[in-house]
């Protein structure tokens, strides 16, 4: 079976930082890059609404001189005529290179990836994991703080259905010294599978608080999240929590000065744009970021599978 991304931690720390010097390499020398997949075409399988990652994934494969074959959404795609996962892997490994996945279901890009020829992508699997968007939040905090360990770092928001929040917390345990503080309503704590098979088990330092600003002054780095209204199984609960945390001026007021402010975005009203101005806002270095990192992965896997 050909290698496929599915979790953050499909990578080992040493393919991070290869990943990470790649993308690097690439914001330095971009016209080193520009024809590398040509004559390759990557499909992007998008089963749930998207405009940064698939749009992310178009880029990189088009500034790599590659092209794009997409889906953009489910009814549009014969998974509206009950086509399995297994068998639109299979369909699409017969015209694409690699494929990039965004699904509802959890697992459904591993279901994608045991069946495919080709390596396949996780582009998001419901409330599971998002490894590319990790990898744009590790490129950003490598350029923002030139490091990984000894950060304390802050995750605020939808720590129950985030699937970036998840990524991010796999990835980051990886480094020596990494402290987390986790911000959430009661309802929207981190799932205790992660807390155990995580923080936990590897031994790691962190503590859950349901004060933004109490836990302002300590962060290094803020990753802010949108409360999701699409995993909520009633309009009543997400109407009552959607506002739980709003990050406006007056709350930075205890920040360090060289705080960097992550958001995976889209965001919707839980960071005001007054922030945009501030310094310490990354949410839109981080898209582009993620731009980069995504160029770097399908290099890799498609070096990997002997087709560059």
């Amino acid at each position: 079976m050909v290698r496929s991304l599915i979790d953050i931690t499909d990578l080992s720390t040493g393919e991070l930082e290869e990943l990470l010097e790649t993308a690097q390499d690439i914001i330095a020398h971009p016209a080193d890059y520009a024809r590398l997949c040509a004559g390759k075409k990557l499909a992007t399988l998008f089963f749930e609404p998207s405009t940064r990652t698939r749009l992310s994934f178009e880029a990189a494969m088009y500034e790599l001189g590659g092209n794009v074959l997409s889906v953009t959404d489910a009814a549009s795609s014969s998974a509206a005529k009950g086509e399995s996962v297994a068998d639109t892997a299979k369909v699409i490994s017969c015209y694409a290179d690699i494929i990039a996945m965004r699904h509802p279901k959890e697992g459904a890009a591993l279901v994608a990836a045991l069946n495919a020829s080709i390596p396949v992508i996780n582009a998001g699997d419901g409330g599971h994991c998002h490894p590319t968007q990790t990898l744009a939040d590790l490129l950003t905090i490598r350029r923002e703080k030139g490091h990984f360990d000894g950060l304390t770092v802050g995750l605020c928001g939808d720590l129950k259905f985030g699937r970036t929040v998840h990524s991010l917390i796999n990835a980051l345990a990886r480094y020596e010294n990494v402290r987390f503080v986790l911000i959430s309503p009661e309802e929207l704590k981190v799932p205790s599978y992660v807390k155990k098979e995580v923080l936990q088990k590897q031994g790691l330092a962190y503590e859950q608080t349901t004060d933004l600003e109490a836990a302002m002054p300590e962060l290094d780095i803020l990753y802010m999240t949108r409360v999701q209204r699409e995993r909520f199984f009633n309009e009543e609960d997400y109407l009552r929590l959607k506002d739980s945390y709003i990050l406006t001026p007056d709350k930075l007021r205890g920040a360090k000065q060289d705080l960097a402010i992550l958001h995976p975005l889209p965001r919707v009203n839980e960071i005001s744009v007054a922030i945009d101005k501030d310094t310490r806002a990354c949410y839109f270095k981080q898209v582009l970021n993620g731009k980069y990192m995504r160029m770097a992965l399908i290099l890799k896997l498609l070096k990997e599978a002997g087709t560059l």
